[in-house]
């Protein structure tokens, strides 16, 4: 069951696989600014804008992009996830990962379907362990699901 309705959404929960908790909490906290909840020692939960993604240590991850998808000229990663940021925050968290010299871009920011429904700035980048993060922002959040 979908909705389109941009109020009142509850944050997301996604659990993925890392190699190393300390250097993924060094990325997370350090490079993307998350704050950090409950931990054990396979296990560390991050705010990521206000959603709960959990890094789960798996030492034997292979972590190859396995597939990437054309996307308005883009070899986009698949799987990736990430956040909608509002277009300031997007453009601070850019600024922030140019400034960052350790930064592994996969997507440097852009604009993606300029002129088009669901016109948004976009950028993707990979954590320590190889997974792929998306962070997009629209000047208008009603494109977010625009056809046309």
């Amino acid at each position: 069951m979908g909705t389109r309705a941009m109020t009142a959404i509850r944050p997301f929960h996604l659990a993925f696989p890392v190699l190393d908790l300390e250097e993924t909490r060094s990325f997370y906290v350090g490079v993307l600014g998350c704050g950090t909840g409950r931990e054990d020692v396979h296990w560390v939960d991050f705010d990521l804008y206000g959603h709960q993604v959990v890094a789960h240590l798996d030492p034997n991850l292979d972590r190859a992009i396995a597939a990437r998808n054309p996307v308005d000229g883009d070899d986009v990663p698949v799987p990736h996830f990430g956040v909608v940021l509002t277009m300031d925050q997007w453009r601070a968290l850019a600024a922030r990962l140019e400034a960052n010299e350790g930064t592994r871009w996969v997507i440097r920011p852009r604009i993606r379907f300029e002129g088009q429904p669901g016109e948004q700035a976009t950028l993707f980048i990979l954590d320590p362990s190889g997974n792929a993060l998306e962070f997009k922002a629209f000047n208008d959040d009603a494109q977010l699901f625009a056809t046309t």
